[in-house]
C-alpha cells in the first residue's frame, strides 16, 4: 500500500515505517511541523519516502494515517480527495484525553468515516469518542542493538519539554532523586533544566536531542531508568529502556502498570517507594540486573516489532479492503 502519515512522532513512525508498505511523508521547504519529512536521528527505511504537497494529487494513496485533528482539512487540500470519504483514514490517538477527564471528547467523536486506533488500552476507555468505532494497537518498536551494562553510578531519565511540561512528565520530582544519584535527563528541549530545578550540574546533566542510537548505548550504561510522568501515554522510551535491559522505577500511573511487571522494577504511587527502590538499584548492581534481565523479556516478549506490524497489516487491510 501506498500510506500517506506526517513525521510527528520520530519514535512510533520510526516502527511504522518498518513494515511492507511504502510510506509517503509530506515535506515542506521550512521544515515545519506539517512538513518534516524523513526522521534525522531515528534510522528509517528506504521504503519511507518525502512528498511535497505539490505533488500529492496525483500519486496514488490507498490510506490516510491522521495523528492530529487539523490534518484531514490539510490532506483534503493537499491530496484534493477527503479522507474517509474518498480515501480510507485511520485516526492513530497517542495521548492521554486533557481537560475534564474522565469526560473529555476526542475531536474524532461520532464520526462514520474513521476508525481511530489508540496506542494503549487505558486511553482507549479514558477517552469519550461517541460512536466512533475504535481499535487498540499497542507499541512495538525497533530493538535497541546495546545492552545494559548499568556500569554507572547514575539514574537515567528521557522527558521531552520538561520545562513546559512540568508536573504533566514528574519534572518536579528529580530533585528528589537527585539526592540518591546524579541524573542523566535525554530529550528535546531538556537544556537548562538544572538550572530551572535549582540542581548544582554536577547532580543533573541534561543531553539534548540525541540521536536514538547513541541514546540508547548512554541509557544501558546507567543503572536503572526512572518513568516519574503522571500523566502522559505510554512513552516509547520507557519500552526501549526495559529492552535494553534496564531496571525501572516508575509510578504506577497510565499503562506503565501494563507495560511493567513487578519482577522488572518497583511501580508505585507513593514517592518513599520510589525513592527507596532507586536507591537499592544504586547500591546493590546486581538486583539492578536481575530486574534489567526481566524487563528486557517483558518489553520485547509484549512490545516486539513483529507483533506490532502483523497488528498493523491486519488492520490496513480491514480498513482498505473493506472501504473498497
Amino acid at each position: 500500500m501506498n500510506i500517506l502519515l506526517w513525521h510527528v512522532h520520530g519514535s512510533w513512525t520510526t516502527s511504522f515505517v518498518h513494515g511492507g508498505h511504502r510510506y509517503l511523508i509530506p515535506t515542506t521547504p521550512d521544515r515545519g511541523p506539517y512538513g518534516l519529512g524523513r526522521a534525522r536521528t531515528y534510522p528509517w527505511p528506504d521504503s519511507a519516502v518525502e512528498v511535497t504537497p505539490e505533488d500529492l494529487p496525483g500519486t496514488d494513496v490507498d490510506l490516510v494515517i491522521l495523528q492530529r485533528p487539523e490534518e484531514i482539512d490539510r490532506a483534503q487540500e493537499w491530496l484534493r480527495r477527503r479522507p474517509g470519504r474518498d480515501v480510507p483514514a485511520i485516526y492513530v490517538e497517542h495521548n492521554t484525553p486533557k481537560g475534564d477527564v474522565p469526560n473529555t471528547r476526542h475531536p474524532m467523536a461520532d464520526r462514520d468515516d474513521l476508525l481511530i486506533a489508540h496506542v494503549t488500552g487505558f486511553n482507549q476507555i479514558f477517552w469519550d469518542t461517541g460512536a466512533t468505532r475504535t481499535t487498540v494497537v499497542d507499541h512495538g518498536i525497533v530493538a535497541p542493538t546495546v545492552s545494559y551494562t548499568g556500569e554507572l553510578d547514575r539514574l537515567a531519565v528521557v522527558i521531552n519539554e520538561p520545562v513546559r511540561r512540568g508536573r504533566v512528565t514528574g519534572t518536579d520530582l528529580l530533585p528528589r532523586f537527585a539526592e540518591i544519584a546524579p541524573l542523566d535527563v535525554f530529550g528535546m528541549g531538556v537544556a537548562g533544566l538544572a538550572d530551572h530545578l535549582g540542581l548544582p550540574a554536577d547532580r543533573l546533566t541534561s543531553h539534548d536531542d540525541v540521536p536514538q542510537h547513541r541514546m540508547h548505548a548512554e541509557l544501558g550504561r546507567r543503572r536503572a531508568y526512572l518513568h516519574l510522568c503522571r500523566w502522559t501515554s505510554l512513552g516509547l522510551s520507557l519500552i526501549e529502556a526495559m529492552a535494553i535491559g534496564m531496571p525501572v522505577v516508575a509510578l504506577a500511573t497510565t499503562e506503565a502498570v501494563m507495560a511493567v511487571p513487578p519482577e522488572a522494577g518497583v511501580l508505585a504511587t507513593r514517592i518513599d517507594t520510589l525513592l527507596d527502590a532507586a536507591r537499592r538499584f544504586i547500591d546493590e548492581p546486581a538486583t539492578a540486573r536481575q530486574a534489567g534481565a526481566a524487563a528486557r523479556t517483558a518489553a520485547r516478549d509484549r512490545y516486539g516489532l513483529d507483533r506490532f506490524l502483523a497488528d498493523w497489516d491486519r488492520l490496513l487491510e480491514e480498513e482498505v479492503c473493506g472501504s473498497r
